[in-house]
């Protein structure tokens, strides 16, 4: 059981799935949001039921499972829409997350959480010990998703803008890594992290 979490967070392209995938490396467990989300509202799950409910049979696939893509585009297009699948999601992400890294073994662990900033912060997860904000400028955020999703400027700047702005991520951060250059800095910046997490973890 491990009780000294670090919550990892960024923007959209920021870099943070690299940084979690480097973390692991080093044998430290990682407990993702985005699964969370996806386990949060899967078939048969009450999280899935509730989404039916307030958005009506039209935001199911043929199989059942949640359209995703149709999902998105409405919360996309409709901020009220977004908040209120917001709160049917967002509370089973944590309580899975909370239960994940409870459960996991090791000196520390991390909730990798995208949209922590949105969703509360550390007042919505008063069990993180610190916060590991992933940090690039906008301009990068945006060539990465351009190349990344192979869609639109336009596009990817709405997607860019519906997040927390920089400076709310910086501002929940104890811990900063910036993801602008070589992959292999980002090993060295790791690495220098996971012995920082280890000795607060051990102290």
């Amino acid at each position: 059981m491990s009780m000294y979490v670090i919550g990892l967070t960024g923007g959209i392209a920021s870099g943070k799935s690299a940084v979690s995938q480097r973390f692991e490396a080093l044998g430290i467990f990682v407990a993702d949001a985005d699964q969370a989300a996806h386990d949060a509202v899967a078939v048969g799950s009450d999280g899935l039921a509730d989404v039916v409910d307030m958005f009506g049979e039209g935001v199911l696939a043929a199989d059942g499972s949640l359209d995703r893509p149709a999902m998105r585009r409405r919360v996309f297009a409709d901020p009220d829409a977004r908040k209120r699948l917001e709160g049917i999601i967002h509370p089973r992400v944590r309580e899975l997350l909370h239960e994940a890294c409870l459960h996991a073994t090791g000196p520390y662990t991390i909730a990798a959480v995208p949209l922590l900033a949105e969703s509360g912060g550390r007042k919505a997860y008063p069990w993180l010990r610190r916060i590991l904000v992933v940090d690039v400028p906008e301009s990068v955020q945006l060539q990465r998703v351009l190349l990344r999703d192979g869609i639109d400027e336009v596009l990817a700047q709405r997607m860019i803008k519906v997040q927390a702005t920089r400076q709310q991520r910086l501002a929940i951060a104890d811990d900063v890594l910036v993801n602008d250059g070589a992959l292999d800095m980002l090993d060295e910046r790791v690495a220098a992290l996971d012995r920082l997490y280890r000795a607060l973890a051990a102290g």
